[in-house]
């Protein structure tokens, strides 16, 4: 379980494809490698992934051909800046929204601008997702915690701090990108209950 407050980023070493269609990933974390074992969760752009290896700065992960092909990281090139998280602790604070690290599906990068004050995202969502996105609820773009500023139809919007903007990959996504997409589990819990009645 994460938070979707991304601690630090990383940037990806290698994609070195393994048996079948698994993948091994390898990042560079930085001092973020002090803090983790082989076997500890941690979210990759909204992935929960398992460390299998560790090197100085460099942590591996291996993925599932699902993984690849169902969110971000399978598009994502060398050298690619990813958000990084921990797994929650029990006695941790609880800053963003409980996230799952199961990415939903991915959405794209419509626009970036500026309004006013705000730098503003917009990102095209699949219907499956969009059905969970409410004004003012939470989603989670490749692992970020962020808040609804709109529902505009096929496509959402959120508003950035200048912070998020400085800490996370979002300083380098450009139209066209695709991110990972983490719909609120409540709301999903809430939508499989009233079907069932």
């Amino acid at each position: 379980m994460f938070t979707g407050i991304v601690e630090a980023t990383g940037r990806i070493l290698s994609m070195e494809r393994g048996q079948g269609d698994t993948v091994r990933l390898t990042l560079d974390v930085g001092s973020l490698a002090q803090k983790v074992a082989i076997g500890d969760s941690v979210a990759v752009n909204g992935c929960c992934l398992t460390v299998v290896a560790i090197s100085g700065r460099r942590l591996s992960f291996d993925l599932l051909g699902e993984t690849v092909r169902c969110t971000s990281i399978g598009d994502a090139a060398m050298g690619a800046l990813v958000n990084l998280e921990l797994s929650m602790q029990p006695n941790g604070r609880m800053g963003g929204h409980f996230v799952a690290g199961h990415v939903d599906g991915t959405g794209t990068v419509r626009s970036i601008s500026m309004e006013k004050d705000d730098v503003v995202i917009r990102i095209d969502s699949p219907a499956d997702i969009r059905k969970f996105i409410v004004h003012k609820g939470s989603i989670a773009i490749d692992g970020i915690s962020l808040t609804v500023a709109g529902d505009d139809g096929d496509s959402f919007h959120v508003c950035l701090i200048p912070h998020t903007l400085e800490v996370t990959n979002l300083r380098e996504k450009k139209p066209g990108d695709r991110v990972n997409l983490e719909s609120d589990i409540l709301a999903r819990y809430v939508e499989k209950l009233m079907r069932k009645e």
